[in-house]
């Protein structure tokens, strides 16, 4: 039900999702990734069939048309009711938080969506599952993967799933790392995916949490950076008005406003760049395809967040 990402096998992701096996193997390989664990997809099965609700939920599936509005929504919420309102069996809960106490007492998590079915060659279903960031306390850890395992039947995520798979799978596990309170952070193409190159890396940064980018509120620096010599070919320095944050007091994430001097200071330095490009060069390698790298730097310090194939190429 529960591995930590150095209890996983090196071929993980019908356990732990494709975010939980590839952080378990970068894990596995020294790369920088922040401890945590797994709560594997063997535990939502189990969850649903507890609750008698796993066949409810395929029926529910196999006669839906998402093309039909009305009805995918309707269905998203009957699914969605379903979980968030059935509560973790204790055994699972009792396992969860001998997992969360074992990083530290109380300390902040990212709680994210792990899909069996994601973040492959062909497909990646970035954003289409919840992430849920600065979590404290079991409690609210336990909630959160209930909503993680939830946000897999929003309409959205069902629609993009049935265009590019199956509904009848229900395998999701939930990634639950050690929070990142960074000082900035970004994605890392490992070849450009725009402009087709591989002889290019392109970095996207901003200040703060990733959270910025993903959402679309922040125009990210974006360097292009070539992959053998380190040399930046092309560069775009965005004036960002504001930064997302840890919310100490409250939990989740704050939106501080930067002065117009602070907003327009390049994210990243040179050796800042290298350090990146030299790791996403690792990663690449031993994950043996151009990869798309979630990436944060705390106090000076590189950490890995996320990687998944590259799938426009």
């Amino acid at each position: 039900m529960i591995a930590p990402f150095d209890g996983l096998p090196a071929e993980a992701t019908a356990i732990a999702g494709g975010k939980g096996a590839s952080l378990a193997r970068l894990a596995g390989a020294g790369l920088p990734v922040p401890r945590g664990f797994v709560v594997c997809a063997a535990a939502f099965q189990s969850f649903l069939e507890q609750h008698g609700a796993r066949d409810v939920v395929l029926a529910l599936m196999e006669r839906l048309d998402v093309h039909d509005t009305t009805a995918l929504n309707s269905v998203s919420d009957q699914v969605r009711a379903i979980i968030v309102g059935s509560p973790l069996p204790e055994e699972l809960h009792a396992v969860i938080r001998g997992a969360y106490e074992a990083l530290g007492s109380r300390i902040p998590v990212a709680v994210r969506s792990s899909a069996v079915g994601e973040d492959g060659e062909s497909a990646s279903f970035a954003g289409q599952q919840e992430t849920f960031l600065n979590v404290r306390g079991d409690d609210a850890v336990a909630r959160n993967v209930r909503e993680c395992w939830a946000s897999y039947f929003a309409p959205r995520a069902l629609f993009y799933r049935a265009e590019k798979g199956t509904l009848s799978d229900t395998r999701m596990a939930v990634v639950v790392q050690e929070m990142v309170l960074a000082d900035k952070s970004g994605v890392l193409f490992t070849v450009d995916p725009i402009r087709k190159r591989r002889d290019h890396m392109v970095i996207e940064a901003v200040f703060g949490l990733g959270e910025g980018i993903v959402s679309g509120m922040i125009t990210p620096d974006h360097y292009v950076v070539d992959r053998k010599s380190g040399a930046v070919v092309n560069e775009l320095i965005s004036v960002q008005s504001i930064a997302v944050l840890h919310d100490v007091d409250h939990g989740g994430t704050r939106h501080v406003e930067l002065s117009e001097a602070e907003g327009a200071e390049r994210v990243l330095g040179v050796e800042e760049l290298q350090e990146l490009r030299t790791t996403g060069l690792r990663v690449e390698a031993f994950l043996g395809s151009p990869q798309d790298i979630e990436w944060s730097f705390r106090g000076g310090e590189l950490l890995l967040l996320q990687s998944r194939p590259i799938t426009t190429l």
